[in-house]
C-alpha cells in the first residue's frame, strides 16, 4: 500500500496495542489523581476528562482527518493519516490510531492539562485516556463485528453511514450526539449493508 515498507508497517497496528500502552497510563492517571483530589473531584475531573475527550475526537475527525488538500505533501499526508481508512474500512490493522500517532498527541494534550489544571490534571488526564481508549475499541468492534446490543447496532450503522453514504457526517464515532449538536447527523436515508 505505501512505497516504504517502514511506512507500512508503522500504519498497520494489531488491536490490543492501545490497551496494552493505555491502559497502565489511565491506571497510574488515576492513582496519582486520586492522591490530589477528594472522591468528588476525582468523579468530576474524569467525567470532564471524558467529555473533553468527545469533542476532541469528533473536532479532530472533522477537521483534521478530513481535510482534505487536493495535491502534493497535503494530499499524501491526508491519505496516510486517515485517507487508507476511508479506503480500506476493514482492514483489522488500520483501524486502531498508530502508536506512532497516539502518544506523541496524548504528551501533547497531558502537556496541555498540566499547563492548564496544575495537580488535577491526572485525574482528567484518566478520563480523556479512557475516552480515547473506548474510542479506539469502539471503532474496532464497529468495524470487525457485529454489535449484539442496540446502541452497539446504532452506533455501528451511523458509522457506516460516514464510510459508504457521506463522509461529511457522521464525525462522532464514539459519541454522535456531538454530530446533533453540530448540525452534521448523518441523514436516514437508506441503510447500509456493510460487514
Amino acid at each position: 500500500m505505501f512505497d516504504s515498507d517502514l511506512m507500512d508497517r508503522l500504519s498497520r497496528v494489531h488491536p490490543a496495542v492501545p490497551v496494552v500502552l493505555f491502559a497502565p497510563a489511565i491506571a497510574l492517571l488515576f492513582a496519582l489523581g486520586t492522591t490530589r483530589s477528594g472522591t468528588a473531584g476525582v468523579i468530576a475531573l474524569l467525567v470532564g476528562g471524558y467529555l473533553f475527550w468527545t469533542l476532541t475526537e469528533y473536532w479532530m475527525h472533522r477537521i483534521v482527518f478530513h481535510f482534505e488538500p487536493e495535491q502534493g505533501f497535503g494530499a499524501r499526508l491526508h491519505w496516510i493519516i486517515h485517507g487508507v481508512h476511508h479506503d480500506h474500512p476493514n482492514d483489522p490493522m488500520r483501524l486502531v490510531m498508530p502508536p506512532s500517532v497516539s502518544i506523541p498527541l496524548a504528551l501533547a494534550f497531558y502537556g496541555l492539562f498540566v499547563v492548564v489544571l496544575g495537580s488535577r490534571a491526572p485525574a482528567f488526564g484518566s478520563g480523556f485516556l479512557a475516552g480515547y481508549l473506548a474510542y479506539d475499541m469502539t471503532h474496532y468492534h464497529m468495524h470487525h463485528h457485529i454489535p449484539r446490543t442496540a446502541v452497539g447496532r446504532w452506533l455501528r450503522e451511523l458509522h457506516m453511514r460516514h464510510h459508504f453514504q457521506d463522509d461529511t457526517a457522521g464525525f462522532g464515532v464514539s459519541a454522535p450526539w456531538w454530530d446533533l449538536v453540530f448540525g452534521t447527523a448523518p441523514s436516514r436515508g437508506k441503510r447500509s449493508e456493510t460487514t
